[in-house]
């Protein structure tokens, strides 16, 4: 590993990863919770019943390959997807990246069908929710992955909710290429101004520890009092001069958690990414790996590594994971929808894009902003967003373009609802506060 010394070179590492319009690809990662059927707790890693189990059955059938530490399996790999385990359990496909949301559905619709062929024998069962709807905190199992050993500690210093954040909530976000510098910041600035509007669009957390929490997405507002200093709105998103320069300091002066030397983790959060780059830390000196890793350990609503991460959103029903990607793709590919998904925004001062984001965990699709609701914003970026897919007219066997991934969601908002909003609807109607019908409801099935 070389040893790193000026920030130029720090910022060398998002130039380069600039790429040309052709070689651009869309990323997904999927989280879903695991719960038992029939108690709706969450399933621990351990056990024959448990995420471990499920691990190595997927390892056994269909050819994942494992990933161990301190002997414990913590990820699969297959091709060019991963499979992660997210700190309560949570397990997330990592796509491959692809050309088309075809690509990308039948790989999401491959992964569910393997999932479920081994968990449902168990008793297991996955929801269509951004948060675990019955365990409580102190019910959920640890993932054994050294970070969470450094970081499950560190939140309690930071927030109030970081443990929530990393135990019981489940999101999909979309990642996307971008050419260099002038077109990342688009997309950075872009994604962030949205990130109420989809927010808002994808709410899907009301219900948690049993009972309805008081929010559409709980999820979103857990962020908020998990770590200030690394997660939440960037303000300098919206300068006009925004550049990499901008958000490498803003990196740089966030407190690390740790770095990784043969294969351990050593714990670093009583030091920032600047201190260490300048003076070290423990004999061990700065290293683009480690830069890497940092970066990974930073949650705003949009974030910058070798490409842009869309972060906004809760984890969704089966027929709407696709929607996000097909939303994001759309909107970012297109240079003129691009511009027209900004327009919708850009002229909110910052205490209003602030104010809007924090609404929007609460009420969802009624947030207001000024003469708008954000449920005619979230309409016009659908409109914008197929109108995005329909130019790049990418069809599958049937001779249908990514819109078809759109539908659902275009659906809902014709109806001027998000998915908290149905939920919360069935919740009081035909589900009549009972658990095992949510789960019911909301369960992923094979198809």
């Amino acid at each position: 590993m070389s040893v790193i010394e000026k920030t130029h070179e720090l910022e060398a590492y998002f130039h380069d990863a600039g790429k040309p319009r052709e070689k651009w690809r869309v990323g997904t990662e999927y989280e879903k919770v695991g719960i038992y059927r029939d108690t709706g707790q969450a399933i621990p890693y351990f056990g024959k019943r448990g995420v471990d189990f499920i691990l190595r059955e997927l390892i056994e059938r269909f050819g994942w390959e494992p990933e161990e530490q301190d002997g414990n399996i913590i990820a699969l790999t297959r091709d060019k997807a991963q499979i992660t385990l997210e700190p309560g359990g949570q397990i997330e496909l990592s796509g491959e990246p692809c050309e088309s949301i075809h690509c990308t559905y039948a790989e999401f619709s491959q992964h569910i069908r393997e999932l479920l062929e081994v968990a449902e024998p168990l008793g297991i069962v996955f929801l269509g929710l951004g948060m675990q709807p019955v365990s409580r905190l102190e019910q959920i199992e640890w993932v054994p992955k050294q970070r969470y050993r450094i970081m499950a500690p560190y939140m309690l210093k930071v927030g109030k909710l970081g443990q929530r954040m990393m135990k019981q909530t489940a999101t999909v976000q979309a990642n996307i290429d971008y050419s260099d510098e002038k077109d990342a910041m688009a997309k950075f600035r872009t994604g962030m101004g949205l990130a109420p509007v989809l927010i808002a669009m994808f709410a899907n957390s009301p219900i948690c520890d049993g009972q309805i929490n008081g929010y559409r997405s709980f999820r979103e507002h857990i962020w908020t009092d998990t770590d200030k200093s690394r997660s939440g709105m960037l303000k300098f998103a919206f300068a006009p001069e925004a550049s990499f320069a901008h958000y490498v300091e803003y990196a740089l002066d966030v407190p690390m958690y740790f770095i990784i030397r043969n294969k351990n983790y050593y714990d670093m959060t009583d030091i920032t990414f600047r201190q260490f780059l300048t003076s070290g830390y423990n004999g061990e000196r700065a290293t683009i790996e480690d830069w890497n890793d940092h970066l990974t350990t930073l949650f705003p609503e949009t974030r910058i590594k070798r490409y842009i991460e869309i972060r906004s959103v809760d984890s969704q029903p089966p027929d709407l994971m696709p929607a996000l990607s097909a939303l994001v793709k759309g909107a970012f590919y297109d240079a003129d929808c691009l511009q027209a998904a900004w327009d919708l925004v850009k002229g909110w001062s910052w205490d209003e894009r602030m104010q809007s984001y924090l609404d929007s965990h609460r009420d969802a699709l009624a947030t207001r902003v000024r003469r708008y609701s954000l449920l005619d914003l979230a309409r016009e970026l659908v409109e914008i967003a197929w109108e995005g897919l329909r130019r790049q007219n990418q069809v599958n066997d049937l001779g249908d373009n990514e819109t078809i991934y759109l539908k659902p969601l275009k659906d809902l908002l014709s109806q001027g609802k998000c998915p908290a909003d149905i939920l919360l609807e069935k919740w009081e109607g035909e589900l009549h506060h009972d658990i095992k019908r949510l789960i019911a409801y909301s369960a992923y099935k094979l198809p």
